[in-house]
């Protein structure tokens, strides 16, 4: 289960950071209150032009039929023509701006500063990029602009009946004060339930995406009936939710519609005794029930927006704890020249201030151009090296320079590494997709001598060659072949510092010997190994020992 123990924010916090959020939604929300603002003048047209037309065929009033009907007719077709326009807004603009949103929401979690242990799990982050930026967007661009026409509806309207009687419009809007003081409560209590159910739904695709992920390791392990236990449970969870939020919003709902039937069969009651005393004519009983239902329908979606903004309020709180992980500093990547000198001074390092010391006092250069092996065993610090190195994480104590000018490594220095991480990294894509990461303008040429350096000709015997199809995690190739080609992408960023961790693992002796010649031939470049083959350092200057 995720950890869903979280302090709630204020809500005027949270209110400032959709409104920064709305910037970029502001044409379609423009576009959509103007449309639900016609909408409204074209609804109570409507409501005059069918008065209108019953009069004049009641021969309440003088007037010709034909062109009362055509002027229902014409109302008729704006409003069908304003629906319209409504749907390609929503749908196009919708669009847009859904994929804007997530793109600036991915881009501050990439820019964020790399956490040890994750803050959060990346199925619960991949639900809130979808799910909650879904409902931010429709928000701010959808609900916002119809809450402006519906009010808009909900006073014209309360005019149009308080103009042809005063007491019938004061009785039907009584009820909107009771629900303006019920709605704090309302509030609160909905939107500890809704948070809740979100972070249930969280639960349940973390379940599944590592289910998904890890489906080799689920089968040989015979886990299958765990993981689906694991799922039930969450999906009972969230059942548990749904049902408390659900429960709270019917009798919530049930309350409110009472108060409106209550409203209508008064207002009902009101115009059949005038229409009986003669001061009302059919027409006019027609008009004032149409009014009545056209405040009534505004009020009963203002009741809703209320749900609404507690989802939408949930949601813009659980996108914000994404931005609640420091953010790396901008600025302009610091190149240094090759060969390159990478030096540890007196580092001392912990995941946590209560946790272990990972290094105490740790010192050591790895000198330019040469090649050193890291051994040790498991939980020595073979991995953490490799994050001081690339500055995911701080030194506790103690600092580590690069480069002849001693420049103390920060993230702008990434720029003069190149690293390839233990196990199968390629992505979806064919071979030369994955290639191009690493020079995004790589010529063929270039590209066919990085294969041939990382021992990759067998990319030339595939069906289609570069343009061969890898699935997810490289599948369709063997462990040693994706692990050669992450080499040669690797090669291809050329970089003065090269990072790898076991990235031999899955190569026959003979392939790896390849290999290793062809990357150490030149020495032009400081070449780091985390290992536990000894081949591997037999052909290194120097082997590193943690301990």
């Amino acid at each position: 289960m995720l950890d869903q123990l979280h302090t709630e924010r204020p809500v005027t916090a949270i209110m400032r950071w959709l409104w920064e959020s709305a910037k970029g939604n502001r044409l379609q929300a423009f576009l959509n209150a103007l449309t639900g603002v016609l909408q409204v003048v074209a609804s109570l047209l409507s409501v005059y032009a069918v008065k209108y037309t019953i009069d004049i065929a009641s021969h309440a009033r003088e007037g010709n039929i034909y062109v009362a009907l055509g002027f229902m007719g014409g109302i008729i077709l704006a409003d069908f023509a304003l629906g319209i326009a409504g749907t390609w807004i929503r749908n196009i603009l919708g669009v847009r701006a859904q994929n804007r949103m997530q793109k600036r929401m991915l881009e501050r979690v990439l820019r964020s500063e790399w956490q040890g242990k994750g803050a959060h799990h990346s199925g619960d982050i991949l639900n809130r990029l979808e799910g909650d930026v879904n409902t931010v967007v429709i928000f701010l661009s959808e609900t916002i602009p119809g809450a402006l026409s519906t009010l808009m509806l909900f006073t014209g309207a309360f005019l149009y009946l308080y103009s042809m009687d005063r007491m019938l419009a004061l009785l039907t809007v009584a009820i909107v004060p009771a629900c303006v003081l019920l709605s704090r409560v309302y509030v609160r209590r909905m939107r500890r339930l809704t948070r809740k159910v979100r972070d249930s739904d969280s639960d349940i695709q973390a379940v599944m995406q590592e289910t998904v992920q890890h489906i080799m390791v689920i089968k040989t392990l015979e886990s299958d009936k765990a993981m689906l236990d694991k799922l039930s449970a969450s999906h009972a969870g969230l059942r548990r939710n749904i049902v408390k939020r659900t429960w709270f919003s019917l009798f919530s709902n049930l309350t409110l519609n009472l108060g409106f039937a209550v409203s209508y069969l008064v207002a009902f009651g009101w115009s059949a005794v005038r229409l009986s005393a003669g001061t009302l004519t059919f027409g006019g009983m027609t008009a004032f029930l149409q009014l009545v239902s056209k405040i009534q329908s505004p009020a009963r979606s203002l009741a809703r927006l209320v749900p609404q903004a507690v989802g939408a309020l949930t949601a813009a709180e659980r996108l914000m704890e994404l931005e609640d992980v420091p953010e790396e500093k901008d600025g302009e990547p610091i190149p240094v020249p090759a060969p390159c000198r990478l030096v540890f001074e007196d580092v001392s390092f912990r995941y946590e201030p209560a946790s272990r010391d990972i290094f105490k006092g740790f010192s050591h250069t790895f000198l330019p151009g040469t090649a050193t092996a890291v051994v040790g065993e498991t939980g020595a610090g073979k991995t953490t090296l490799l994050r001081l190195i690339l500055a995911l994480v701080r030194p506790t104590e103690g600092g580590i320079t690069i480069g002849e000018g001693r420049e103390t490594v920060t993230h702008l220095h990434r720029c003069n590494f190149v690293y390839v991480p233990q196990g199968n990294t390629l992505m979806s894509g064919t071979v030369r997709d994955n290639l191009l990461l690493g020079k995004p303008d790589a010529t063929d040429a270039e590209l066919h001598e990085a294969l041939r350096k990382s021992c990759c000709e067998f990319v030339s015997d595939l069906p289609e060659g570069l343009d061969t199809v890898c699935s997810e995690h490289g599948n369709g190739l063997s462990e040693g072949q994706a692990q050669r080609i992450a080499i040669a992408r690797a090669l291809l960023r050329d970089r003065p510092i090269m990072l790898l961790d076991e990235a031999t693992s899955a190569l026959d002796p003979d392939t790896e010997r390849q290999l290793l010649e062809n990357l150490l031939a030149r020495r032009d470049k400081t070449v780091i190994f985390i290992t536990h083959r000894m081949t591997v350092c037999s052909y290194c200057d120097e082997v590193l020992r943690l301990t």
